[in-house]
């Protein structure tokens, strides 16, 4: 897959006359989407434009670009896999219906606190090793607002319930931090790691914090159709992923009043602008 990115370039190079800047960026953004793709498809025949709109949404809520390195990394996957298309590589180009993402920052969503609280405490009302998983991470979300990849990320030993604490290393750069643990997640998570995660371990030398029902290491993707199913059985009708309960645990502490900068270190945020946007959507949540 990655030849074929190679001749693209190379395409661009001697028939488009791109300059070394052009041809970096989109080797860059390109090299991204098959990193994306690895273990989802084997050729470029294979993408869909339902796994494009999944890339879009792993920028837009994961990794937090900015709407305009979004609209420009999906205008390098449409140059190219309409390339691809013209030079009967593809039979049909899956991005022929694609628009381009506008150049515009949206407010981030929350939800109430009223359901916030229903959402904990629909895992509450089971006591299977599922059941104790799912809510321990739920009120860690809340309590944290780690993002997806930090929380599935975790290993047993970068939580401290000691001190009420969770080392979070941020995949995507390895930038490290130490986040307080909210009083009402100790409990559940307690219980988890006694009677729950030993029911799901299999491999006693596995690290990984939270476990699916192979006792490997739970997926982003589980994540999100955990959140899913929960907020489908409470009733909530608009959509809610993991994400949303970042956005709802930064929204609920500066109805607070909590400090912008705290906030900020919190999340893990590089620069305060990205975390003033909470203060916008502080009544949409309360």
């Amino acid at each position: 897959m990655r030849e074929q990115i190679q001749r693209f370039l190379d395409y661009l190079a001697q028939e488009k006359n791109s300059t070394p800047n052009t041809l970096a960026a989109y080797r860059n953004d390109l090299s991204q989407f098959a990193t994306f793709l690895e273990g989802r498809v084997t050729d470029w025949s294979q993408v869909e434009y339902d796994t494009i709109m999944d890339y879009v949404m792993n920028m837009k809520a994961e990794r937090e670009y900015a709407s305009s390195t979004v609209a420009r990394k999906v205008a390098a996957i449409k140059s190219f896999l309409h390339y691809l298309a013209g030079r009967g590589e593809l039979e049909d180009d899956p991005t022929a219906k694609l628009d381009s993402p506008k150049v515009r920052k949206r407010l981030p969503r929350a939800i109430s606190m009223e359901d916030m609280e229903r959402l904990l405490n629909e895992p509450a009302r089971g006591e299977t090793a599922k059941a104790l998983r799912d809510r321990a991470l739920l009120e860690l979300l809340y309590a944290t607002g780690l993002r997806v990849s930090e929380l599935v990320s975790l290993d047993v030993d970068d939580v401290n319930l000691a001190s009420a604490t969770v080392r979070v290393v941020r995949p995507k750069d390895k930038r490290e931090r130490i986040v307080p643990i909210h009083d009402r997640a100790i409990g559940p998570m307690q219980e988890y790691l006694e009677r729950g995660r030993t029911r799901l371990l299999h491999d006693p030398q596995e690290p990984a914090l939270f476990l699916n029902h192979r006792g490997e290491r739970l997926t982003r993707q589980g994540l999100w159709l955990i959140v899913k199913q929960y907020v489908r059985e409470i009733g909530i009708e608009e959509k809610v992923t993991p994400h949303t309960l970042r956005h709802t645990f930064a929204a609920h502490l500066l109805d607070k009043k909590a400090d912008l900068e705290y906030v900020q270190e919190l999340l893990g945020h590089a620069h305060i602008s990205t975390t003033q946007v909470y203060t916008q959507i502080r009544d949409q949540a309360s």
